[in-house]
């Protein structure tokens, strides 16, 4: 399972509580009105199955995989397929409501950016720890680079993959555990 976690992120930049968001709130209506625009500007329907899907992604907090997403809806009782479930996941990504990550190989995470500020990720390699950071140093920098470059940023992913604290840990306690370890003297 997915462990996230937030360094030094800034505030949201709404009100909204993560787990009680909804279709009436200000924030998902924006949410809501984006989407809509998005679909109707490729001749798609906007269905309620559509809509769930956003709801539930709007309450999600951190990072998650469709599997995830599919069973918060349906422990909410909402009735969503999974062909729905992806293909409005694409649809949501493509009207820029969330980030689709390829932290490893072929297995994908989403986050809904609405309201939320920038940040950047560090990913354990072992374990699939995700910890959100942001750093205004890193940013200055990319936008000197840039300045220095002529060259005008749309957006960025900016993301470290190595070795999480606690695994760090537990990898130093068995190499212990193994440098102690003193062998049986033989027989003759």
């Amino acid at each position: 399972s997915l462990n996230c976690r937030r360094l030094a992120l800034p505030a949201e930049t709404d009100d909204v509580p993560r787990t009680k968001t909804t279709r009436e709130d200000p924030a998902t209506q924006s949410a809501e009105q984006r989407l809509r625009e998005h679909l109707r500007s490729r001749n798609l329907r906007v269905t309620p199955e559509r809509l769930v899907v956003l709801d539930g992604v709007l309450s999600q907090d951190g990072h998650f995989d469709a599997e995830q997403l599919l069973a918060h809806l349906r422990r909410q009782k909402k009735s969503v397929s999974r062909a729905t479930l992806y293909r409005t996941l694409d649809h949501l990504a493509e009207a820029g409501l969330i980030y689709k990550h390829h932290f490893d190989e072929g297995h994908a995470l989403f986050e809904h950016v609405h309201g939320r500020a920038h940040h950047d990720h560090m990913v354990c390699d072992r374990c699939g720890t995700v910890i959100e950071f942001v750093s205004e140093e890193i940013e200055a920098l990319q936008d000197q680079i840039c300045r220095q470059h002529g060259f005008r940023e749309l957006r960025h992913v900016h993301q470290l993959f190595g070795v999480c604290r606690d695994c760090q840990a537990t990898e130093a306690r068995k190499k212990k555990r193994t440098e102690t370890v003193v062998p049986a003297p033989t027989r003759r």
